[in-house]
């Protein structure tokens, strides 16, 4: 089934957070964020199962979806991808323009997807990192994969990814650097990137308490830290992060597969970066031969 998936524009929705500045609205009406690509085209999508637990990092009930590949369902033994919804989303529309089973049902480049599953769960606003009261970073590492682990997601030898778009596109290269030995590979699209902490408590005052929170969780900074792990980025070049995302791509070591292409900070861009990440993300985690 070849369908033509929109989004929507994410970046006026962080224009009015005070996240993005208001030339990415300019940039949108003048089209400088069309993005062509080609139809998105799906299987039949498989199971999810969406629930809520109290989390003691974060404080709080907590939502989260589990979603499992066409043909397969819950009693299934498969590697595992955690997805870190962006600013303003949750668990239900941690993905850009469609839902985590139609995630997992795409073929991309006229094949399907190896089965994987997908997890998101409700990470608030704070950038995916802890600050005082709640800490999401935790609330994922600590809660979230081991209960995915206890349904045989991501358990051991099946490897575990990280994937995210802005705010949690961030987040998934910061979890990946705090942590390089739970996470076999990461994607990051349109990540949030600033490059100080002037800028980015200019920008989003919620974003980090100091200068020293912003130093402790500065993924230019500790861009060493993924040496070992398959790192994919993408960024619109008309992105108003992409100068971050430019600084943290020199700043890490070699290897990673960068895709710097047309697009703003908007939905149609996060669509078509979804294909190819998820894709990656198959390669490095999926036994060779995999379907």
């Amino acid at each position: 089934m070849a369908t033509a998936v929109g989004a929507g524009a994410v970046g006026p929705e962080l224009v009015g957070h005070g996240v993005l500045p208001g030339r990415q609205v300019l940039l949108d009406l003048e089209g400088a964020c069309d993005v062509r690509g080609a139809p998105l085209v799906f299987s039949a999508p498989g199971p999810a199962i969406s629930g809520r637990f109290y989390s003691r990092p974060r404080r709080r009930m907590v939502g989260y979806t589990i979603a499992y590949p066409p043909g397969h369902g819950p009693q299934g033994i498969l590697p595992l991808v955690v997805m870190l919804h962006g600013f303003g989303a949750n668990h239900s529309d941690a993905m850009a323009g469609m839902s985590l089973p139609d995630a997992l049902a795409l073929d991309v480049d006229g094949r399907p997807l190896p089965p994987l599953a997908m997890v998101a769960a409700d990470g608030g606003g704070g950038y995916w990192h802890a600050h005082r009261g709640d800490d999401p970073m935790g609330m994922v590492i600590d809660e979230l994969i081991p209960m995915c682990q206890a349904r045989g997601l991501g358990r051991g030898p099946e490897p575990i990814g990280i994937m995210g778009i802005s705010m949690g596109g961030y987040g998934a290269l910061l979890m990946a650097e705090k942590h390089p030995d739970l996470f076999a590979a990461v994607a990051a699209i349109s990540p949030a990137v600033w490059t100080t902490y002037a800028e980015a408590e200019g920008a989003n005052a919620g974003a980090y308490a100091s200068a020293a929170d912003f130093a402790a969780n500065d993924v230019v900074t500790h861009a060493r830290a993924l040496g070992h792990i398959p790192v994919r980025i993408a960024s619109g070049l008309a992105d108003p992060f992409h100068p971050g995302v430019v600084a943290l791509v020199k700043a890490l070591p070699p290897g990673a597969e960068i895709d710097f292409s047309p697009g703003c900070h908007t939905g149609p861009f996060f669509v078509s970066q979804e294909p190819p990440s998820l894709a990656f993300l198959a390669r490095h985690l999926s036994p060779p031969g995999a379907p």
